[in-house]
């Protein structure tokens, strides 16, 4: 069929001077990728589809088409912060009423569909393609285009969104480092590097060269691709290089990096224990540590898994691989994009912030794992309401952190820190959710990523959307920005 208009009235686009109407395209192969932007199957296509622009940046246009799934994704602001998080530099389609999703009659995130240069509708791919196969697939069409003479290959007047400018640039998990002097290890994603922390927020130390890949080696040359969570012992730290799908170690005594498990590629669901460094993982989130057991949110499959440090072997702890919300034996179990842990105080559970289900569940650590589902209730139930766990809704949370017998959670999608109350099973907003900005000048949080108890008077809050740290003090009721 011929390709439906994208160029429709009230569209805001992104990384272009102006809409680009579909019959403008024709002599050049159009790929509309439908994504949104907490799909981390739409984040995990995005390196393919740089490969196809960089090979064929006048034959070739991808446009995306951001079809939201959450409330707060139809946010133009929210689509803006992901296109730059994520090194988006192709025009982006914000549709939030999904009119263009049902021209095409597409059904599912990701979706991607090629228009040949005829302007007629190629094909569709659901999900998320093997990256060979598919710009193989692109190879075909372009060569049959050539021949057949309606390929006119044409650069597109692209106008990229700024970078914002700051110390940090979308930080994730923010942790402890053991010791006597208090100190803070932060995954600063956007700056593809680890920074280390003094109390007062002050920087110590960064590791990595700035620069994305998967390279080991001394601090001011190793590469890290958007690290997102991390977690410390004395002597070293642990990252989740979350786009170099690979888990990391930064000695903290010379500050080389070495990998620990993952090939850089994006792997397939873990099962058996098999060797970390040949086993490719699929975005790791975030990581909690017990004694030799190193813990990670290997998102990209849904799944949780293990690290042994002793053996080097990687293996799954909880689901399938299959995305869903199902409760009881943790091998059995199905998870939804798994991207903040935290251990409990006697490390017999494991929490986890579920996000594509807005949920939380937990996980025992036992011979047989079980997991339980304490907030949440399927992939499409999300919302800000409080009360009984059975009723309460979180939207896309990202951070979850042990206070004493409560737990907090980072609410992302609703820029909030919400209050599990485990031995009354409620969900709340943080002590009321009344608390006075101190700073010289407030802004509101936005869709933070990370959360840490340090004391039961002092919370640190990564407020990701806004690239600083915020430190919440309840005793005064008063929180500012303690890091930027």
């Amino acid at each position: 069929m011929n390709a439906p208009e994208i160029a429709r009235p009230g569209l805001e686009w992104f990384n272009v001077a102006a809409p680009l109407p579909i019959a403008s395209l024709r002599g050049r192969v159009v790929i509309l990728d439908f994504w949104t932007e907490g799909c981390i199957n739409c984040i995990q296509i995005i390196p393919t589809l740089r490969r196809v622009e960089e090979k064929y940046p006048e034959k070739v246009v991808v446009i995306g088409v951001h079809s939201p799934k959450f409330a707060n994704e139809k946010k133009a602001a929210s689509v803006k912060d992901a296109i730059r998080r994520y090194d988006i530099h192709h025009p982006i389609i914000h549709d939030p009423d999904m009119t263009i999703w049902r021209a095409y009659g597409v059904q599912a995130w990701p979706t991607l569909v090629v228009i040949g240069a005829d302007g007629n509708v190629a094909g569709a791919i659901p999900g998320e393609p093997d990256p060979d196969r598919f710009v193989a697939a692109i190879d075909k069409i372009v060569e049959t285009s050539a021949k057949d003479g309606s390929l006119k290959p044409a650069a597109l007047d692209l106008a990229p969104l700024p970078e914002p400018k700051g110390r940090f640039l979308f930080p994730g998990k923010l942790k402890p480092v053991p010791g006597h002097a208090r100190r803070w290890v932060l995954a600063d994603g956007g700056h593809n590097q680890i920074v280390l922390l003094d109390d007062s927020g002050t920087e110590l130390q960064r590791y990595g060269s700035g620069e994305a890949g998967l390279v080991d080696g001394a601090k001011d040359e190793a590469r890290f691709n958007h690290p997102q969570g991390l977690i410390a012992s004395g002597d070293a730290i642990f990252v989740a290089d979350t786009e170099s799908n690979a888990i990391r170690r930064i000695d903290l005594a010379s500050g080389a990096v070495t990998t620990l498990a993952g090939t850089g590629k994006r792997g397939m669901q873990l099962g058996a224990a098999e060797p970390g460094r040949t086993r490719a993982l699929a975005s790791p989130w975030d990581l909690e540590k017990h004694g030799d057991d190193l813990y990670f949110a290997n998102a990209g499959t849904h799944q949780i898994g293990v690290l042994d440090l002793k053996s080097g072997t990687v293996a799954a702890l909880a689901g399938t691989g299959e995305e869903g919300l199902r409760d009881g034996r943790a091998a059995s179990a199905s998870m939804a994009q798994p991207s903040g842990l935290a251990l409990s105080a006697d490390k017999m559970t494991l929490y986890v912030a579920d996000s594509e289900s807005s949920a939380v569940r937990a996980i025992t650590l036992s011979k047989d794992p079980q997991i339980v589902t304490l907030v949440g209730a399927g992939l499409f139930d999300f919302g800000w309401v409080n009360g009984d766990f059975r009723t309460a809704r979180l939207q896309h949370p990202l951070g979850v952190a042990i206070d004493g017998d409560k737990l907090l959670v980072a609410d992302t999608y609703n820029s909030a820190i919400r209050e599990l109350e485990l031995a009354q099973h409620e969900l709340v907003d943080f002590d009321g959710g009344k608390f006075t900005c101190v700073d010289p000048v407030c802004i509101p949080t936005r869709e933070p990523a990370g959360i840490v108890v340090d004391s039961p008077d002092r919370i640190l809050l990564v407020d990701t959307g806004n690239h600083r740290i915020e430190e919440y003090r309840p005793s005064a009721r008063t929180y500012h920005t303690w890091a930027r």
